[in-house]
């Protein structure tokens, strides 16, 4: 487990940006059991998620259409709440960074670590946008 200074930084990056932290499984339950649309950034302390995901995703969120709903767990850190965000993935497989959209608690669209990884902040934006304008 990451020690919480390393990751407030990279949490706050997120937060600062109108995202909630689910810490717990309650949490995520929580979450999904909202109507509407609701993205969960699966955070975490790798370079891909400081140069691309995370600037990814609040760079969508400039889009007219969003998800009503904006929350992250972090991987290593949030162990409970990432378990079960994880578990609501599935079929995907674990991943970090990752990012999910839901629609009344079902998963309808899924942006997995090797679809981040060598792809600027643009592209996973875009990514993102076509997304919340075909589900939000």
């Amino acid at each position: 487990m990451y020690p919480e200074e390393i990751v407030k930084p990279f949490k706050l990056e997120l937060t600062n940006s109108g995202f909630s932290e689910l810490t717990s499984s309650e949490d995520v339950k929580n979450a999904l059991s909202q109507s509407g649309t609701t993205l969960i950034v699966v955070n975490s302390v790798c370079g891909c998620a400081a140069k691309n995901a995370r600037p990814g995703v609040i760079m969508s969120l400039s889009n007219e259409s969003t998800p009503d709903n904006l929350c992250t767990v972090f991987a290593g850190f949030d162990i409970e709440a990432t378990q079960a965000a994880r578990e609501e993935m599935l079929p995907f497989p674990p991943s970090s960074p990752s990012i999910a959209l839901f629609k009344d608690g079902e998963l309808v669209h899924m942006v997995e670590r090797h679809h981040i990884e060598g792809r600027d902040a643009n592209m996973i934006s875009q990514n993102l946008v076509q997304a919340y304008n075909e589900f939000c």
